[in-house]
């Protein structure tokens, strides 16, 4: 998408390594960010996060949620649209 040219929201290009790599992508995107497992659905594994200091928790916490649902904590991130409007297209 980005080599076509689509905007896209900021954030991870795929998952994420660590901890340490999250605080800079999410630095990079700006606050609000969304934590999201890869392997979700549901709701589960995603956590809001408004501000810096709130990061590290809502990093373990979503994923224990993922690893306890899934099976599997890979995690991504994305800049948080308040009140969005989509498309979403799922090709199988």
């Amino acid at each position: 998408m980005k080599a076509a040219g689509v905007p896209c929201i900021p954030g991870s290009d795929g998952i994420i390594e660590d901890f340490e790599e999250c605080e800079k992508i999410a630095l990079e995107a700006g606050y609000p960010v969304m934590l999201k497992a890869t392997a979700g659905g549901g709701g589960k594994g995603m956590r809001a996060v408004w501000k810096e200091e709130d990061l590290s928790k809502a990093w373990e916490d979503a994923r224990q949620e993922a690893m306890a649902c899934f099976g599997n904590d890979g995690m991504y991130l994305e800049k948080l649209i308040e009140e969005p409007r989509h498309i979403e297209i799922q090709i199988v």
